[in-house]
């Protein structure tokens, strides 16, 4: 028995970090999942009539040990991993992956699920109990139970080679970001960049013992680089470092893996009777079809090419005019766009950072949600954390009882992917009569405090902050009777709103009067910033707008045809870019081997769902806008329509329960400034 399979002796029933050791972990899924075994053979055999309590809901509470340790091993090795963790993670996602399909492919107990889908309308069912049981029904109808046993067999080798692909391709992408570094040791190679990034560079570099400056892929230090560096062969030279991540032929190349992994797609959606792995993904997506997504970005296409030809003739104007520039490079994108918005809003990125202190920015937050939607945050610290970086809160109503438990980590490390991320270590749920609170996690790559200065934001990273608290919120606030549907756990294209509609707090001078106040002085960010900033705000987005098509035309092009006719991943992607793409190609480059998202994570064909909740989120906003930003009425119907349903009702209906209407897309399109 280790720390890992009885009950948590912690405040809150927290996971306890610090006694977790390495070697605990293997031991306590296989213990581990033998006991969830063991409650789905019970569920199985049971002598009685299948009904609604004795197998439905049995199974959603089964298997509640190996989920919570599931969460836990999986988070640590997203944010907090070594070699030997990624070893544990190869050896026990093949166990996980055959536990999951011996679920799913189990005949007796399909039958009993079924048995209780068969009687569905005579059953009385609440809605969140309907949207259950229709869940669990297609769990095993969407996951071969269907099928004959040749096909459950490959079904079986499928998934669990998937499993064991997606972590090396994450694990190649986390060892090309570490193995790269730009080492300068001439002081004129700095010109142009901020003192903080100069000084953050000089601490990275001092701790490898060497002279002079470091600079890595990790985003606080690659994108000040690639924004402010005045070296164009430098900026070349990172930029292309950045592109070439696991597309160098080495032991950490992804090309063949990323072939395998669509192809292995292509075949389990064939196998299960879809025509592609879009065809199966939409199915449980609010956008349903392949050919609705590619029409919903093609229209969206339609509208923002003409404007980012125009952005990129303008920018390709000023570049040429200010430096001589003929042809607009990558690696010239961010530096010019920098220099352009300096000109045109006679303001920077590094005006506005000594307003945005970490803290202030977090405790921003923290106000707008009490405002919003009543409750408080409570820094405490006798709750066990895995790295001495991360904050503990609790999260309290205005009764004072607990809500959730909100972990906070924010600055870049050896052990921690790229990017930012919410993620739980514990759901929501209610079980004989007792509503368990969840415990809720947002994992960042900020700026770090230097020697001299505290961790000072950039206004990107002000709203990448506030849009993983949405998601946090979304966590949070959960109040859902099941655990598969507490939460985020809703469906993928609507995840996104409560993340994206928090990012708006960010741009409102009422908002801000609130948190952006100088490091030094204490004096509010001026009128004239925040107007800047409002302006600014759609500055190149007919270009920021393609970008984001062009991933999502990416994932599509990948997944909703048949894959097996790609040899070459990197003229796939050449073709699948030629409608959105401004600047040259760089052969050395390729971005389908590193794009974690669609390979590694949820994504697959699901990377439209960020724009798509765009159109969610600006309509949601304009509501809030018209009423008041802090207007407790609407607050209150999206926290009780939309952040504390999870996926208990279709996602539609409770955005039409909370806006009475459906979303419009001229929302978006006029905050973009495309009409």
């Amino acid at each position: 028995m280790t720390i890992l399979t009885q009950k948590f002796n912690t405040k809150h029933n927290t996971a306890p970090f610090s006694q977790i050791k390495l070697e605990d972990y293997q031991p306590a899924f296989e213990e581990n999942i033998a006991k969830a075994r063991a409650e789905v053979d019970a569920i199985t055999n049971n002598p009685e009539a299948p009904t609604f309590e004795n197998t439905i809901e049995a199974l959603d509470f089964s298997g509640e040990a190996l989920d919570r340790l599931s969460s836990i091993f999986f988070n640590m090795n997203s944010a907090e991993t070594c070699d030997e963790m990624q070893k544990i993670a190869q050896d026990v996602s093949p166990l996980l992956t055959a536990f999951s399909n011996d679920i799913a492919l189990n005949e007796d107990l399909f039958k009993r699920v079924k048995a209780v889908y068969e009687q569905r309308n005579s059953l009385n069912l609440s809605p969140e109990q309907a949207t259950l049981l229709d869940k669990k029904f297609k769990s095993f109808s969407r996951n071969g139970a269907l099928l004959s046993e040749d096909k459950k067999t490959r079904l079986r080798e499928i998934d669990t080679d998937l499993a064991k692909l997606k972590l090396t391709y994450g694990e190649n992408v986390l060892a090309e970001t570490n193995n790269y570094q730009l080492h300068i040791t001439n002081q004129n190679d700095l010109k142009g960049l901020p003192e903080g990034t100069i000084e953050a560079a000089a601490s990275l570099a001092k701790a490898k013992n060497l002279e002079g400056w470091i600079f890595t892929l990790d985003y606080p230090s690659y994108i000040p680089f690639v924004t402010y560096a005045n070296n164009r062969e430098l900026r070349k030279e990172l930029a292309i470092a950045n592109g070439k991540k696991a597309f160098q032929n080495n032991e950490f190349d992804n090309q063949e893996i990323t072939l395998k992994i669509a192809k292995l797609r292509f075949e389990r959606a064939n196998l299960l009777g879809y025509k592609t792995h879009s065809d199966f993904v939409l199915e449980e997506r609010m956008a349903q079809t392949p050919e609705k997504v590619k029409s919903f970005l093609n229209d969206l296409l339609a509208k923002a090419k003409p404007a980012a030809e125009k952005e990129f003739a303008q920018l390709t104007a000023f570049a040429k005019e200010l430096d001589g520039i003929d042809q607009l490079e990558k690696w010239d994108g961010a530096y010019y766009s920098e220099k352009l918005k300096q000109k045109l809003f006679d303001f920077d990125d590094e005006q506005l950072k000594p307003y945005f202190k970490l803290e202030n920015v977090l405790n921003g937050a923290f106000t707008v949600a009490e405002k919003l939607f009543g409750i408080t945050f409570k820094e405490v610290f006798d709750i066990d954390k895995y790295h001495e970086d991360v904050q503990t809160f609790e999260v309290l109503d205005f009764q004072n009882e607990l809500v959730a438990i909100f972990y906070a980590d924010f600055f870049p490390r050896k052990g921690k992917r790229n990017g930012a991320w919410m993620t739980s270590f514990k759901p929501q749920y209610i079980k004989d009569g007792v509503n368990e609170r969840p415990h809720v996690s947002i994992v960042c790559n900020f700026t770090p405090p230097t020697e001299s200065k505290p961790s000072l934001l950039t206004f990107n990273e002000v709203t990448t902050l506030f849009h993983e608290f949405g998601h946090a919120l979304h966590g949070m606030l959960a109040n859902t009777t099941y655990p598969s549907l507490s939460g985020t756990s809703v469906y993928w294209d609507f995840v996104e709103l409560p993340s994206q509609v928090m990012e708006n707090w960010c741009y409102e001078p009422e908002a801000l009067a609130i948190f952006a106040k100088h490091y030094e002085t204490g004096e509010i960010i001026p009128q004239e910033y925040v107007n800047k900033i409002k302006e600014s705000a759609s500055f190149l987005e007919g270009m920021a707008t393609l970008r984001q098509l062009s991933f999502g035309i990416l994932d599509m092009a990948f997944h909703s045809n048949n894959p097996n006719q790609i040899t070459n991943v990197k003229a796939f992607e050449k073709t699948a870019f030629e409608g959105t793409s401004l600047y040259p190609d760089v052969e050395e480059n390729c971005m389908s081997v590193s794009f974690s998202h669609i390979f590694q994570g949820g994504y697959s064909s699901g990377y439209y769902s960020y724009k798509w909740a765009e159109v969610l989120d600006a309509d949601a906003f304009a509501y809030f806008q018209e009423k008041g930003i802090f207007n407790k009425e609407v607050a209150t119907k999206f926290k009780e329509n939309v952040l504390s349903k999870g996926g208990t009702e279709l996602p539609m209906e409770l955005y039409k329960r909370f806006r009475g209407q459906e979303p419009k897309p001229e929302a978006l399109l006029k905050r973009a400034g495309l009409i």
